[in-house]
């Protein structure tokens, strides 16, 4: 019987619809016309541009300042997470779980204005600080599950091994637990330092004056620069810096035995 082609023709369609916008932009941002989408000419100038622009370099360093410390903590917190969700199993873990899966599905605009409104009644002024908390919320979630998946794996035979070997608690948590873990863990902080580069929604709600990150600085510029060329240059070099924090991430999440 012959194979259909269906699948692979679907796949296809489906492949294209995705990537060929963003192939047109790369392309675009090599193209030396600025305004015209003909092709003109290779070039490098807007790459050169962009690094001239002292305002995407602030926002850019914003952005890693925030994800940094976003994903750092998200790492420490959604860690302790997945620990407390693995080890006990009662209704007020399932609790737990419930609270820790809701930032994953709760739409982002509602996130951004919940937490918004959260921090004018506290008194608390909207600053590059008020940013990385509210990317701390949702990113700690994502490296929770991460980590339990790879909880999932873990094999609890070899902490009792070492504690037999005469181990302390803490000795075997530092020997076996988090050599084992950590590919996991850091496959999480991976995957949250991605998505706070790139959020734009919950930064919007909750960013003060001058506390820009990249996205919306980059959503200010499309409204009003007419350098759309610079534009489509940043956001090749985004693109780049994303697929290749995914990679190292999934990479990372590999199953221990394979």
């Amino acid at each position: 019987m012959k194979p259909s082609r269906i699948p692979l023709v679907t796949t296809g369609v489906v492949l294209a619809f995705f990537y060929l916008p963003i192939a047109a932009l790369v392309v675009r941002s090599f193209n030396s016309a600025r305004y015209s989408p003909e092709w003109k000419g290779f070039t490098l100038k807007w790459y050169g541009r962009l690094f001239e622009r002292d305002d995407i370099l602030a926002a850019l360093l914003n952005s890693l300042k925030v994800a940094f410390i976003a994903s750092s903590a998200s790492m420490l917190l959604g860690t302790c997470a997945a620990f407390a969700l693995h080890r006990h199993r009662s209704r007020l873990q399932d609790t737990h779980r419930m609270m820790v899966n809701i930032p994953l599905v709760l739409p982002d605009i509602l996130m951004g204005m919940s937490l918004l409104l959260l921090f004018i009644a506290a008194g608390v002024s909207l600053s590059l600080a008020t940013v990385t908390i509210a990317h701390i919320t949702f990113c700690l979630s994502y490296v929770a599950l991460v980590v339990l998946a790879r909880l999932q794996d873990f094999d609890p035979n070899l902490v009792e091994a070492a504690r037999d070997l005469g181990a302390s608690r803490l000795q075997a948590f530092r020997k076996i637990t988090l050599p084992i873990l950590f590919p996991g863990i850091l496959a999480g902080g991976l995957l949250a330092f991605t998505l706070s580069i790139d959020d734009y929604v919950v930064t919007f709600f909750v960013k003060g004056p001058g506390s820009d990150t990249l996205p919306t600085l980059v959503y200010s510029m499309i409204k009003k620069s007419k350098e759309l060329p610079v534009i489509n240059a940043l956001s090749s070099l985004m693109l780049l810096s994303t697929f290749l924090l995914v990679f190292a991430s999934q990479r990372l999440a590999r199953p221990v035995n394979r």
